[in-house]
């Protein structure tokens, strides 16, 4: 039994940490929305003034473009190559899986400029360093753990019975993976995908350097603009990224549910 006090204790200690996390983003959605001139908090006023600033400004409007484009080149790459090692991970007698687990975990033990320079050493020799798809491509190699163990997580709860009976009934290889085996590991892909797509969309360090002048991305343009000065605009884009997040929780809420995704971790 919990005791009266401890109960208080914890929820304290919850809605404190809620606040701690909260407080940064609400300043800067509330620094987005003033009437000022200068980035302020609490705001002098309130206007959307700044979101029509950013919606008119053609190098944030071009750069926010080019970052969904790096998000879709990172999930058309990431979505099979993640879904199909997440399943021979889990589903097959494999040699060296230890070792193949450990690789995996190279991108997360390797400092993001060490990969990020390797890459643009890479790119610069097959003369592609500037194009926008490679940045993709990067994006994907580096994340891609998180959609083999999204994936991996989905496989290991799915009955291999089910698979079994479907062979039995006459389907074929091909056959039980599209009907049986990727049904039933969807919620790991919808998972993976999402937050595959959200960490490129916000990725810098790395399109920073495999990007150029031409082809930046939106957070290597909000790096470019507050060089110069911090205003009230740079702040809605922020917003903007926000709003991206919640979308993407939204949906992973209507397609998969929190807590099938929570289990899962």
């Amino acid at each position: 039994m919990i005791s009266r006090s401890q109960r208080i204790t914890f929820w304290a200690i919850v809605w404190f940490c809620i606040l701690i996390l909260s407080v940064p983003t609400l300043i800067v959605v509330g620094a987005s929305l003033t009437a000022g001139n200068i980035i302020a908090f609490p705001p002098e006023g309130l206007s959307l003034r700044w979101y029509e600033k950013i919606a008119l400004a053609r190098d944030l409007r071009q750069a926010f473009g080019r970052s969904v484009i790096v998000s879709l080149i990172c999930l058309a790459v990431s979505v099979p190559v993640g879904t199909l090692a997440g399943l021979a991970l889990t589903r097959f007698r494999l040699r060296f899986t230890n070792a193949i687990q450990v690789y995996l975990l190279l991108p997360f033990t390797v400092p993001l400029i060490g990969s990020g320079i390797g890459m643009m050493l890479v790119f610069g020799e097959w003369r592609i360093l500037g194009s926008v798809w490679p940045v993709g491509v990067a994006l994907a190699a580096i994340n891609i753990p998180f959609i083999i163990w999204s994936v991996s997580s989905s496989a290991a709860a799915l009955d291999s019975d089910l698979e079994l009976a479907a062979a039995s009934c006459g389907a074929g290889r091909v056959e039980t993976f599209f009907h049986v085996t990727l049904p039933g590991v969807m919620p790991g892909v919808i998972t993976g995908g999402l937050l595959m797509f959200v960490l490129a969309m916000t990725e810098f360090l790395v399109s920073l350097l495999l990007t150029d002048a031409r082809t930046v991305t939106l957070p290597v343009q909000i790096y470019n603009n507050i060089r110069s000065i911090i205003t009230p605009d740079l702040a809605a884009v922020s917003s903007v990224f926000v709003v991206i997040a919640l979308v993407a929780v939204w949906l992973l809420d209507r397609l998969v549910g929190l807590e099938i995704f929570l289990k899962s971790k």
